[in-house]
């Protein structure tokens, strides 16, 4: 773990009441000062990453002028999953010295993401979800996603919704 996450994860711990009521880009350009202060350029690259994601949002045109805490969680879900599979591929192809960069980044985006739920805790929601719409066969998946994904608004993966909801339909 590079200095600059410990730090960032210290000052996270000390409840500094100011750092909550932030909003993600104030805290990306906290965490780009304390970065390039510790000179530690990958951390920087993912947090101007961010940024820049941030920017492109803002200025799209589909959005509000302030984007809202889902969105904002599934712009930085988004960009730690295209680092993640960049180390895949990265790691196919024998090249370690290019992923694990890409996880480095991948771990200081996930910093700013809240506290995923575990398994247990989404297919409780999948369940819950399921006997309230009635669904009952793998055609009702669409609705149980897009119901449970609002339910948990970034703070599970995907994949991990996906497979559970598949595995509780086909049965």
């Amino acid at each position: 773990m590079s200095f600059f996450l410990r730090l960032f994860l210290v000052k996270l711990i000390t409840f500094d009441l100011k750092y909550f009521t932030m909003s993600l880009e104030n805290k990306i350009m906290e965490a780009m000062k304390i970065a390039m202060k510790n000179k530690d350029q990958s951390t920087l690259a993912a947090l101007r990453a961010v940024k820049s994601e941030l920017i492109l949002a803002k200025t799209s045109g589909n959005t509000s002028e302030e984007t809202s805490k889902v969105e904002e969680n599934k712009l930085l879900q988004k960009l730690v999953k295209q680092r993640k599979d960049s180390a895949a591929i990265f790691s196919e192809q024998n090249r370690e010295d290019l992923a694990q960069p890409e996880l480095d980044q991948a771990a200081v985006i996930s910093t700013f993401l809240p506290e995923q739920m575990t398994e247990a805790a989404v297919e409780k929601v999948v369940v819950e979800v399921i006997t309230q719409t009635g669904a009952s066969s793998m055609k009702d998946m669409g609705k149980v996603m897009g119901i449970v994904n609002g339910k948990l608004g970034g703070k599970a993966d995907g994949k991990t919704i996906s497979g559970i909801v598949k595995r509780i339909l086909s049965n």
